[in-house]
């Protein structure tokens, strides 16, 4: 004879409550759509993902906060996307340019206790991209919650160094054949200001930092170009910038695999990789069309020495990429609207939000 237990109301209420707390803390399980579902279309907890539209090449992970949606790029092109949750009044997440620092398929927040699957971390400080409840509204500590199978998936593709950007508003990227601020070898003599105090004048010490992804940050308002790799900065040169009045416009370029049909206009026989432009400010007296493909004056306003520029070509490749904003270099590079630029802080300061 099996004898059952009785249960009081109490107790029932202390499993009602409990599975409630753990459904309601739980990563959503997704519902993989067809590949021609539109986002619109998407309800929370579905995704898609088309990994053969680019089989390879670099990604770019793009998440807007606005829409409460997690885009990702590989080569230039979307492969997938699925609604997100990012961080609640008073847990913001930030907004800007990050890449991965960390990665840990099995962690556990050391802030709040709370298992976070697949995590991939953007700053020490707490940032992270994982796997969690998405309720189609923002209730995360400040991380950006995935659906649990799209984050295993995204887990298993992105690799250290891989730029994820974090905006209010989505603007898809363009491919920009011609970015001139990244590499331009014009020399300031040419043009019609003259060339700064110092211009020809650079540092190069890429033993500091033997290996690891390269990023490149350009800043107007300092006129220096800073290379890092693996985070460690192993170069810079002073910048000649037309118009210097006159705002640059604000974006990030990824280099894709191949390279265009021409050769470099900027560094003489090297080939022109091809560029991925993600653009987070426009100033408003810019034409969107034309000078979102970096064709105008506007991009191709910024000079860097020639022989910097060679050394700077040499590291660069697929996935590296370039951040272009008018804001001065810091630690944790930011504007008025609190949109990090670049964030290079110590591991000593690690944490994990949720």
């Amino acid at each position: 004879m099996i004898q059952r237990s009785k249960k009081t109301p109490a107790t029932w209420t202390a499993i009602v409550l409990a599975t409630f707390l753990l459904i309601g803390t739980a990563p959503l399980f997704a519902q993989r759509m067809p590949p021609d579902t539109a986002p619109e279309d998407l309800e929370n907890g579905e995704y898609v993902w088309d990994s053969e539209a680019a089989p390879s090449g670099p990604l770019v992970v793009l998440v807007s906060v606005s829409e409460q949606f997690c885009y990702v790029y590989r080569n230039g092109i979307l492969i997938a996307y699925c609604p997100v949750a990012t961080g609640k009044p008073g847990h913001e997440t930030p907004t800007g340019v990050f890449t991965i620092l960390q990665k840990d398929k099995d962690h556990v927040s050391s802030i709040y206790k709370a298992k976070m699957p697949y995590t991939q971390r953007l700053t020490w400080s707490g940032i992270c991209l994982h796997a969690g409840s998405i309720p189609g509204y923002p209730n995360s500590h400040g991380c950006v919650h995935l659906p649990l199978e799209f984050s295993h998936l995204l887990f298993e593709i992105e690799h250290l160094g891989g730029t994820v950007v974090i905006a209010d508003d989505h603007s898809g990227p363009a491919e920009a054949a011609h970015p001139g601020m990244v590499l331009s070898g014009v020399h300031p003599e040419n043009t019609p200001m003259a060339a700064p105090a110092g211009f020809h004048e650079y540092v190069w010490r890429p033993e500091l930092s033997s290996e690891g992804p390269v990023s490149v940050l350009i800043s107007g308002a300092d006129r220096v170009a800073y290379v890092y790799r693996n985070g460690v900065e192993i170069g810079s040169a002073r910048l000649h910038v037309d118009r210097p009045g006159s705002p640059l416009a604000e974006g990030v370029f990824t280099i894709l695999e191949g390279h265009e049909d021409h050769d470099n206009p900027w560094v003489p026989g090297r080939p022109s990789p091809r560029w991925m432009a993600v653009w987070t400010d426009v100033p408003g007296d810019l034409d969107q069309t034309t000078d979102r493909l970096g064709q105008d004056s506007a991009l191709n306003r910024v000079h860097m020495p020639l022989a910097f520029a060679l050394q700077a070509y040499d590291v660069l490749g697929p996935g590296s990429t370039v951040i272009v904003t008018n804001h001065a270099a810091a630690p944790d590079v930011a504007d008025a609207e609190d949109f990090v630029v670049m964030a290079s802080q110590h591991p000593e300061l690690e944490g994990s939000s949720g």
